[in-house]
């Protein structure tokens, strides 16, 4: 890669990974899933008008909609409200991995192999360590819930899979305007009229940046810059740097939110980051028959496990 293209991979993960701390700001504003809609409305509004009509098939669009925005972003955000920081949260989540991986299995008959098993092994190591840091400095539930925002994660990842959208943008932001509703509605019934509109009433500054940086940084410029370096480059050269979201999530978090990190919790960054690494880029042993009869190759697949700011083909979305 080109060294201006090296260095817009980086800024895309510093990006991403300073989301967790953004969120974070966010969560003193407004109510999780409050939050999480208005992200979703805010991402889709002024692209939807411009990507054209979808080019995949609705019921791909909806069913990862559900997946990465109602599943997913619901249980990250409430997790991150429940307690749980923003650096091991950005660590956490990348056991995505395995979860797309052990699905792929099972629904795309992707045989992960030896490296693959390995690597699984390794990271399922580092969420050990990562529980156990987690025990003593942040809430069980908060721990729980976003590892169950990973494996909707994994969902969501197999789903694409099975969609293999032509276009990763116009697909996206498709999917970003199903989440909308029912994340109002799930915030209408489970934190209530009067906290949404106190949250609505109370925005400031503050909470406009929050909203801007998690949807147009974030998720415009994030995938708008990730799709260009994949046209231009192999996925296998744009995927592991995917693998600086933790790293940039953890120092941003002990920087900008004071966030402690322990020994344990760089040893299971290292075991993680590791395992994600085995586990994505290692080439599967047998591919899967498309349906025009093709073979999905390796590349794709290792990308689709490395994807985190959700999610597209190919694309992070953490």
């Amino acid at each position: 890669m080109r060294p201006v293209h090296t260095a817009l991979a980086v800024l895309v993960a510093a990006v991403w990974g300073f989301n967790f701390v953004v969120i974070e700001i966010g969560l003193g504003h407004f109510p999780p899933l409050l939050l999480s809609a208005l992200r979703f409305l805010v991402a889709a509004l002024p692209a939807v008008f411009f990507v054209g009509r979808p080019k995949t098939a609705w019921k791909w669009i909806i069913a990862v909609g559900v997946a990465l925005g109602v599943a997913k972003f619901g249980l990250l955000f409430t997790g991150m409200a429940a307690g749980m920081p923003a650096g091991l949260s950005s660590l956490v989540l990348q056991v995505q991995s395995v979860f797309t991986a052990v699905l792929a299995s099972l629904v795309l008959r992707e045989r992960p192999g030896r490296v693959r098993i390995a690597g699984m092994a390794v990271a399922l190591a580092g969420i050990a360590v990562a529980a156990v840091d987690g025990g003593t400095s942040g809430p069980v539930l908060g721990f729980t819930l976003v590892v169950a925002a990973a494996a909707c994660w994994g969902v969501s990842n197999v789903l694409t899979r099975k969609a293999s959208p032509p276009d990763a943008l116009n697909f996206m932001v498709w999917v970003c305007t199903v989440p909308v509703l029912p994340l109002f509605g799930l915030s209408l019934l489970l934190e209530g009229p009067e906290r949404d509109l106190a949250a609505l009433r109370g925005l400031d500054w503050s909470g406009i940046a929050v909203i801007g940086y998690v949807a147009w940084v974030s998720t415009v410029f994030g995938f708008g810059a990730w799709n260009h370096l994949l046209k231009r480059y192999p996925a296998s050269s744009v995927a592991p740097f995917s693998l600086l979201v933790p790293v940039f999530g953890m120092s941003s978090a002990a920087l900008v939110l004071g966030e402690g990190v322990s020994g344990l919790r760089w040893v299971a960054a290292l075991l993680l980051v590791g395992g994600v690494g085995m586990t994505s880029l290692a080439p599967a042993r047998a591919g899967t028959r498309t349906k025009g009869g093709g073979a999905a190759q390796g590349g794709n697949a290792a990308v689709s496990a490395v994807s985190p700011p959700a999610a597209a083909a190919a694309s992070p979305a953490p």
